[in-house]
């Protein structure tokens, strides 16, 4: 349960960082990012059921398309679930978005890791 809160919190942070860059990501406040973290890490926690070796054949296959196109499914149904949570240009915002919340997580992340404030 520790591990999925501070994932909820750093994927706010990340949403906050994001909606600041031109990606055509909007969130209104940081308690709307912290719902919008917290239904992403539910949706991607649900990938996680899988075993690894069953995620990773289809992810080597499409060299890394089919978890990226999880991810943009994702985010549009965040945006569709959550109200203040919005892609100004549609797909291209989820496109956008999800590459950008990848990268700035694994940032997030490693910072984390290698301050030993967290063992994820």
């Amino acid at each position: 349960m520790t591990v999925f809160l501070i994932s909820v919190v750093v994927t706010a942070i990340s949403l906050l960082i994001i909606s600041k860059l031109p990606t055509g990501v909007e969130v209104d406040n940081p308690f709307i990012a912290l719902i919008a973290g917290a239904i992403i890490g539910a949706f991607n926690g649900l990938w996680g059921v899988f075993p690894t070796w069953l995620r990773a054949i289809p992810t080597i296959l499409s060299l890394g398309l089919i978890p990226l196109i999880g991810s943009i499914i994702v985010f549009g149904l965040t945006a569709l679930l959550v109200e203040g949570f919005r892609l100004r240009w549609g797909i291209g915002s989820a496109i956008l978005g999800a590459i950008a919340l990848a990268i700035v997580n694994s940032i997030l992340f490693f910072i984390l890791r290698q301050t030993n404030l967290v063992v994820i």
